[in-house]
């Protein structure tokens, strides 16, 4: 299984030492990314890639070995603390950059077999809107099975934890690397993504962005073609 790990932070915290270590029970090839070392940039607003191609975007090569990583990948892992309720700036960054990968403009269908799994922590509270700002792009990008860890931790660091809490994290990561495991190569998409991406048929047949429509005609989504097929 190829694996991507994709932290929202520079440095190897609590949310990463969950993350990494389900990606090491999961085992398979793993990629790790860190942010902002890997991606550092903000998005400009130019609507480039909406309105246009991707390619354009003054970060896509800066960006690329990221996407190439995360499209190549049967399992992405998207990796954050909770920063006042919400993901690190750096993790916001990165994700704003993927808007036209919306099923909205143009989804890749490989997206559509994937797995995926947002981890979070905070010493307190967050936990549930900070996964929420991972999950949805990954809903959004066609991502059809993703599974959520989050840990009031009561600690600024890994080595801060109690053993009591280590104990309910890991009986936490067994279950979800087991699923994991269990999935993989079998997930398709449930009626939710299905019922969405009909509606985003509906909107490119009637041609609002002409970028996004070439690209549906292309792929024959506006057929009887489907990314899951």
């Amino acid at each position: 299984m190829k694996i991507v790990l994709i932290s929202g932070q520079n440095h190897k915290g609590s949310t990463y030492h969950i993350a990494r270590q389900v990606a090491d029970k999961v085992g398979g090839e793993i990629k790790e990314f860190f942010l902002p070392r890997d991606f550092d940039s903000f998005c400009v607003g130019c609507t480039t890639c909406f309105l246009r191609d991707e390619k354009k975007c003054p970060h896509y090569e800066k960006l690329l070995p990221l996407t190439v990583a995360m499209l190549e990948a049967d399992l992405i892992i998207l990796a954050s603390p909770v920063y006042v309720y919400h993901v690190t700036g750096s993790m916001k960054a990165f994700l704003d950059h993927y808007g036209y990968m919306w099923m909205v403009h143009r989804p890749d269908e490989s997206m559509f077999r994937k797995q995926a799994l947002c981890v979070a922590t905070a010493a307190g509270a967050g936990m549930k809107s900070t996964i929420k700002d991972m999950a949805d792009s990954l809903f959004f990008w066609g991502v059809p099975k993703s599974y959520k860890l989050g840990f009031a931790v009561a600690a600024t660091s890994w080595n801060g934890i109690s053993d009591k809490k280590k104990k309910q994290i890991e009986k936490a990561m067994d279950v979800t690397a087991r699923k994991i495991q269990k999935n993989n190569g079998k997930v398709k998409p449930g009626i939710k993504t299905k019922a969405f991406f009909s509606l985003m048929r509906l909107l490119q047949k009637k041609g609002w962005n002409e970028a996004d429509v070439k690209y549906w005609n292309e792929k024959g989504w506006n057929g009887k073609n489907r990314p899951w097929k």
